[in-house]
């Protein structure tokens, strides 16, 4: 009977084991499927809503690299006690994936009850961390669906917490999203447009287009910023707006980075040697430390002057990890490429970055310059920048300049260089370089001699 009763035992223990997040305790994503088969099986007759959530930690890896992973893992412990003392005696939370938990809320039938529980959540995450003699903070992106009809199973309820997940995450930092039809449709239209993309990427078809950046005293052209564009043959035109943040979710803005930086550099090879070519690094290519080796192995390949290239960064994609953009930039810095500093003012990182990273230049945002004429804070703001670059020792250009009122008033603020609509829209390689030959003549023809 002894021996009957142990093996019993060590049966559950395993089994309890295989239901179990070893690191914190809580339940994993077989307990959590689990739980819900059993809730839809109670419920066949009389198939009352019920809520399922997934939770993700925003900005886990940072703080995973800049603490350790022994300090990670006591975070991840810390907020495993937190859900765990949150759930009331019908929840549970599990463990579902590295930074990922879920929860079953049984008695929550309405979405705003959802709403309001994964908001509370989030609350209780935003807490300081302890990690040894430092602290750390956490935000949380929560996303919900509502069990309604018996045909719904675990899998289904899963994939539309996820679904509303993503879009939380696309949302914002500490946001919650409850599932809709709508969301599920343009799910659907976004791998329609990530499956393309792989596909035109992979065929060479995303094409560089270059806008004109000027000198704004005498108007003439000194460089071009290159954009990326994209027509499809079922899709039509996909507006980067669309594709570039679908690019960087999922995992292809590498590929189309290079794609675009080769053809840009080929077209410019046969511009007056006096033009430089700007180009955009997006954030997740500021944490891959393989970035500049892909630029420059593609400047030695098309043969193009890595001092005529200037790299244009955003604020936002230095916060993600600094220490990693930090060496990006001094790589690029030491072969003679120079780093601009994009979209100044709107993101959220202090004047400190401009000190750390030693900027060859600062673009002032369109949304100062756009409201220059008539806002007196925004003229304030750009005169404050125009005074510190000058102090600094940085070029400045100002993006989204429409009118010829605002180009006056900039270089009445001494701003000297200028980029928008009054000096040209992006155009094609071809245009381009025939509007070069136009403005360029005499360059072109001494070059050719």
């Amino acid at each position: 009977m002894q021996t009957s009763f142990g093996t019993g035992q060590t049966s559950r223990d395993s089994a309890d084991l295989a239901f179990t997040d070893p690191l914190t305790g809580l339940g994993n994503h077989r307990r959590f499927f689990d739980k819900i088969d059993r809730l839809i099986a109670e419920r066949a007759e009389d198939p009352a809503p019920f809520t399922v959530g997934i939770l993700d930690l925003d900005g886990f890896k940072p703080i995973n690299d800049l603490f350790g992973h022994r300090a990670g893992d006591e975070i991840l412990m810390q907020v495993a006690m937190r859900l765990r003392a949150s759930m009331d005696s019908n929840s549970i939370v599990c463990r579902i994936g590295a930074d990922e938990f879920a929860f079953l809320y049984p008695l929550v039938f309405s979405e705003e009850a959802a709403t309001e529980r994964a908001r509370m959540l989030i609350e209780i995450l935003s807490a300081p961390y302890d990690v040894g003699e430092r602290t750390a903070r956490l935000s949380a992106s929560v996303g919900c669906s509502l069990f309604y009809s018996g045909d719904e199973t675990t899998e289904v309820l899963v994939h539309k917490a996820e679904t509303a997940l993503y879009h939380a995450k696309r949302s914002g930092r500490g946001q919650v999203m409850v599932y809709t039809r709508e969301m599920e449709e343009a799910a659907k239209r976004v791998t329609r447009i990530e499956q393309a993309l792989r596909r035109a990427v992979s065929a060479g078809e995303v094409e560089p287009h270059f806008q004109p950046i000027v000198d704004l005293a005498t108007r003439r052209v000194i460089g071009f910023e290159t954009l990326a564009r994209w027509t499809d043959r079922d899709l039509g035109p996909v507006s980067p707006s669309v594709f570039i943040p679908i690019a960087e979710e999922r995992g292809i803005i590498g590929p189309l980075s290079q794609l675009v930086l080769r053809k840009a550099t080929e077209a410019a090879r046969s511009w007056p040697k006096d033009l430089f070519l700007s180009f955009n690094l997006s954030p997740s290519q500021l944490v891959d430390q393989n970035t500049g080796l892909h630029i420059l192995s593609i400047l030695d390949r098309t043969g193009f002057d890595p001092r005529r290239l200037e790299i244009e960064i955003t604020e936002t994609g230095l916060m993600n990890d600094p220490a990693s953009a930090e060496k990006i930039v001094e790589d690029l810095r030491r072969v003679g490429i120079r780093v601009s500093l994009d979209d100044f003012g709107t993101g959220q990182s202090s004047l400190g970055r401009l000190r750390e990273f030693n900027f060859d230049k600062l673009k002032i945002d369109r949304a100062f310059v756009s409201s220059i004429l008539e806002d007196r804070p925004s003229e304030h703001i750009i005169r404050a920048i125009l005074a510190m670059c000058e102090g600094l020792g940085m070029d400045v250009v100002a993006e989204g300049i429409e009118e010829e009122a605002q180009a006056d008033r900039l270089v009445q603020f001494g701003c000297t260089g200028g980029q928008g609509y009054l000096f040209g829209k992006p155009a094609d390689a071809d245009t381009t370089l025939g509007y070069l030959r136009d403005t360029f003549r005499g360059a072109l023809r001494a070059k050719a001699v």
